[in-house]
């Protein structure tokens, strides 16, 4: 089964530190390289406000210093394909990024939802209009992840499974964008904030109760961005960028490094 090779990669990584911390021979732990690895979802898994895009996904916009890829140039997966694309939708990711997937796929990982409940949206509303009006904006985003974004995940995590019966499927979530009663002079309210990240908490909830249901891994990045939000000492995401306003509110290099490949590592 594929799900054994999983076992045996990861048995094999503690087998490979063993080694080296023995002098044992190197070639064993090379052993760890068994394992086809496939990249799917959103911006947050391109790596959109990372930089360093591969110029060849073109709107897609996948960075070299995405996690996906982070981890796969630390792990040296035997097949990795990186799928990812900036401004994708559940139906994107079933329309257009399953093509990798087979009854060889050991690993899959997913960020996705954003999108579809409104995310960009969201976030134009309240940085130009009204406090109340974005806050409306976003209680109707929260509605949207109860009544109809948790089947089109099922959509996405039953087309997975369908192509990729055996892989372990690692779902990501979402970062709270700001650090409360934090050290931002200017830019949105308090209450807009809290919202903000409320919503946040909200769809990361629905997320990883769909994903827990089709027997996935849900892993939050919440608790590694916590101090790293915007209006901390050291964020790492970026807050509106006039100037490149598709990075607006996405992780930095440092957000895709420190937050999401060890949260994403961690549940391995």
């Amino acid at each position: 089964m594929k799900l054994s090779r999983f076992a045996a990669f990861s048995s094999s990584l503690l087998l490979g530190a063993v080694l080296a911390l023995t002098g044992a021979g190197a070639a064993q732990a090379a052993e760890t390289a068994a394992l086809d690895y496939v990249a799917l979802g959103d911006s947050y898994s391109s790596g959109v406000g990372a930089g360093s895009y591969d110029s060849a996904s073109g709107d897609c916009k996948r960075s070299t210093k995405a996690y996906p890829r982070l981890w796969a140039n630390a792990n040296a997966p035997s097949t990795f394909a990186f799928t990812a694309c900036s401004g994708a939708r559940t139906g994107d990711v079933t329309a257009n990024q399953l093509g990798p997937l087979s009854s060889a796929t050991d690993l899959v990982s997913i960020t996705i939802g954003g999108n579809d409940a409104g995310f960009a949206d969201v976030m134009t509303t309240c940085v130009l209009q009204s406090e109340s009006t974005c806050i409306n904006r976003v209680n109707q985003a929260k509605s949207y992840v109860d009544t109809t974004l948790p089947g089109k995940l099922d959509s996405v995590y039953s087309a997975i499974r369908s192509k990729a019966p055996a892989a372990r499927v690692v779902v990501l979530g979402y970062p709270r964008f700001y650090q409360l009663s934090g050290n931002c002079v200017a830019g949105l309210s308090e209450n807009e904030r809290k919202a903000i990240n409320g919503a946040a908490d909200h769809l990361n909830a629905a997320t990883a109760k769909r994903a827990a249901d089709h027997g996935y891994t849900f892993a939050s990045v919440v608790p590694a961005f916590t101090g790293h939000e915007i209006c901390s000492g050291s964020p790492w995401l970026h807050s509106v960028n006039w100037l490149n306003i598709g990075e607006s509110y996405h992780p930095t290099a440092a957000g895709q490094s420190g937050g999401y490949l060890p949260s994403f590592r961690n549940v391995l």
